[in-house]
């Protein structure tokens, strides 16, 4: 879905630090049960994230307010996605749908053959999105650890 169908013109552009840290913090905080925001979302980790690849940290735009955001990761090997949030608002009209594939488009550029993303067991409407739009549900078993 383009913009272009929208009543209102979606800006999309990359995230701008540190201008935009805490409207999109904001908006994540905001956004429901599918994201949390832990230690790796505070200010100095993401100014350490936009040293790697700051074109893969997006943000959805109406009349100067962030209503959307989507972080991208592309290490060489694999793509990662983290933090697809769109404002309530906002819901349910295209936006995340744009988000994803200007992201996609910027991982393949980037030579990114596979992408893979989190999604909680029980947030039911990321997992609908996700399913809905190509991706592809995996059996495994996730492993964390604090390093520091």
């Amino acid at each position: 879905m383009s913009s272009s169908s929208l009543p209102y013109h979606i800006l999309l552009r990359e995230f701008e630090f540190p201008t935009d840290y805490s409207d999109v913090i904001n908006l994540w905080q905001n956004a429901g049960p599918g994201i949390h925001v832990r230690r790796s979302d505070e200010e100095l980790e993401i100014a350490k994230k936009l040293q790697r690849d700051p074109d893969l940290f997006l943000v959805a735009e109406v009349d100067g307010q962030i209503i959307g955001s989507v972080m991208g990761g592309f290490d060489g090997r694999r793509g990662m996605v983290y933090h697809l949030a769109v404002a309530s608002t906002y819901r349910k009209k295209g936006i995340g749908v744009l988000l994803m594939n200007e992201l996609e488009r910027r991982m393949k550029l980037k030579g990114c053959i596979r992408s893979y993303l989190l999604v909680a067991r029980d947030n039911l409407d990321a997992v609908r999105f996700y399913e809905s739009t190509g991706w592809e549900l995996m059996e495994l078993l996730i492993f964390g650890k604090d390093l520091a």
